[in-house]
């Protein structure tokens, strides 16, 4: 009796196993960490920025751009602040590198309240169409893009951002051209 008990859950574990190895490549939080865009021109913007002004691809081009995209009520992006505080800190003076900042999702007035109160130096623009956001590929708050010089997107993350990934997204960028 005990062998076919022993027998059973032997059979039970191995139908398991198999189950899970044939499913190991298809975890859809694996896919969230990826980004089609990889490798492939970053898509066109059209924004307008906190300040009103538009804002542009062209405006860009031969620029090393850091692309965060956030929200005040996220708190992931609540957490990820200081670290894009301390960074841009480190490059605010560096007139080829761009921090963009781009907002879904929250309304004009938050935002404004947000950044003053928090200090945030670096352009934030607004996507209130969405537009930006999917065309990036967004899954939702924060995703952070480098995009090199040449306007190509080389490094991508969701979740929140530390200063250390921030120097590596921007040394890759950089090296890229």
């Amino acid at each position: 009796m005990a062998r076919w008990v022993a027998l059973g859950v032997a059979v039970v574990v191995v139908v398991f196993g198999v189950i899970l190895a044939l499913n190991v490549g298809s975890d859809p939080q694996a896919e969230a960490t990826k980004s089609e865009l990889l490798g492939k021109p970053a898509p066109d913007v059209a924004l307008t920025t906190l300040d009103g002004q538009p804002l542009t691809s062209a405006d860009l081009v031969g620029k090393t751009v850091v692309v965060n995209f956030w929200n005040t009520w996220c708190i992931p992006c609540q957490e990820e602040l200081p670290a894009l505080k301390r960074f841009w800190a480190a490059h605010d003076d560096d007139p080829d590198v761009v921090m963009l900042g781009i907002v879904r999702r929250d309304d004009t007035k938050t935002v404004k309240a947000f950044v003053g109160g928090e200090g945030i130096g670096w352009t934030i623009a607004l996507d209130p169409d969405k537009k930006a956001a999917l065309d990036f590929g967004t899954h939702g708050q924060p995703e952070t893009f480098a995009v090199s010089p040449s306007g190509q997107i080389v490094a991508y993350k969701p979740g929140p951002m530390t200063v250390t990934e921030l120097e590596q997204f921007l040394a890759v960028a950089q090296a890229s051209g």
